[in-house]
């Protein structure tokens, strides 16, 4: 008797898609594909995403009714990066209720009186809730290093600030997601052309960031250091392929899916009998 083959199963794009950084490893951008489909096409990233958002939205309802944790997703790239559209993409379908937004900017006159991570720390998520950083407290390791601002000793004691930042937050119940939307520098011409060509888009153009673009190379350097420094068990970083928006998507509702149901959230028991309850 003949053993029946085992059906294979094809990988999800959480798990082929992106790269998941571990501790003491060391990754290099070059060698990550910004295109990178995982062998999945548009047209099955557009039959899986709806499936996704339903499943993020419910695990969502619970996470807010159990109140008892939270899940922070920071989302980190390069201009043009598709930062925006990816916070749209994992919004879609969630209670608004249960969803934290925070962009985060050039630094305040107030929150330059502070050390650098007091603003961000003021917005981690509640419980309950989803929080979204759009842009986060890896600037402060990144732009400073890359424009000269910060000598390579005070980035390591901010790199062991963060981890240690980080921690405190996963000792509280906040389980962290860290993607970095990772772009190829043509992709980044094109988007940009496409902001200067489109009108509904020239609102978004920065001449700023073509300055930034022309240390392009000390960008990718920077990030692959602060990746390599801040990957701790208890807060990965993720590399997402970002030239192709629908792979972005999906890889990112897939993952961020299969983080919430890993944490499990189980709505509370009911203060009152429903068999008692009498509606006149």
């Amino acid at each position: 008797m003949t053993e029946k083959k085992k059906k294979s199963r094809k990988p999800a794009p959480h798990e082929e898609g992106i790269v998941l950084v571990r501790p003491g490893e060391e990754i290099r951008l070059a060698k990550v594909d910004p295109a990178a489909t995982a062998g999945y096409s548009k047209t099955d990233a557009a039959e899986k995403i709806d499936g996704l958002r339903a499943r993020l939205a419910k695990l969502q309802e619970a996470l807010y009714a159990e109140h008892q944790r939270s899940l922070l997703i920071v989302i980190q790239a390069m201009d043009t990066g598709g930062k925006d559209g990816a916070i749209k993409n994992l919004c879609l379908g969630l209670d608004p209720n249960g969803v934290q937004l925070t962009n985060f900017k050039y630094p305040t006159a107030e929150e330059r009186d502070h050390d650098f991570l007091w603003r961000v720390h003021r917005a981690a998520p509640r419980k309950g809730a989803i929080g979204l950083w759009n842009r986060s407290h890896y600037e402060d390791v990144l732009v400073p290093l890359v424009h000269g601002e910060i000598t390579k000793e005070v980035w390591r004691r901010r790199c062991e600030d963060i981890n240690a930042f980080e921690k405190l937050l996963s000792h509280n119940g906040v389980t962290i997601l860290k993607f970095f939307l990772h772009i190829s520098k043509e992709e980044q011409k094109c988007r940009l052309e496409a902001r200067l060509k489109e009108p509904d888009k020239l609102w978004k153009f920065n001449p700023g960031d073509l300055a930034e673009r022309k240390v392009w190379d000390d960008y990718q350097n920077a990030y692959e250091d602060v990746i390599n420094s801040c990957t701790t068990a208890h807060a990965p970083w993720w590399i997402v392929p970002a030239d192709r928006k629908w792979m972005r998507n999906l890889v990112m509702l897939e993952t961020v899916v299969a983080a919430l149901e890993k944490m499990k959230p189980k709505y509370p028991a009911p203060a009152v009998d429903p068999k008692k309850i009498e509606i006149e």
